[in-house]
């Protein structure tokens, strides 16, 4: 029964993906990374090393796309900003693994649910270009 819910979630998720718009699939990543990050946090209170290592590998691999899909030829400092925040994003979740750290794990949370809150807030109308900035 498990397998058929997970799979049911990849197809639902894949199928929200194929329609999605690029402002879209970014809240996506960022829902995605939390989840990730609220799972490893778990998984270290609950000493459950192995569940900790693939959530966290999870998060870094989203943090990573979220560090990829920034457009630095863009002539501002958001998105070197953005980049810098997700490269100490991803050493605090190195140092959470290492040190079985919830804090680092709740640092980098609280950052990226800030990122979040203001890429949530970006109006309807502004998506398209947000989409091609980011």
């Amino acid at each position: 029964m498990r397998g058929s819910i997970k799979s049911y979630q990849k197809v639902s998720i894949d199928s929200e993906i194929a329609v999605a718009s690029p402002h879209r699939i970014i809240q996506m990543m960022f829902d995605g990374a939390l989840l990730r990050l609220a799972q490893s946090r778990y998984a270290i209170e609950n000493h459950d090393l192995q569940a900790k290592g693939v959530a966290i590998n999870k998060a870094i691999g989203i943090i990573n796309g979220l560090n990829n899909s920034l457009n630095m030829d863009v002539k501002d400092s958001v998105a070197s900003n953005l980049s810098d925040l997700y490269d100490f994003m991803l050493r605090r979740i190195s140092e959470a693994n290492v040190n079985n750290d919830v804090i680092a794990i709740d640092d980098v949370t609280n950052i990226l649910r800030t990122i979040k809150e203001g890429w949530d807030a970006i109006p309807a109308e502004m998506h398209q270009m947000t989409s091609e900035a980011s």
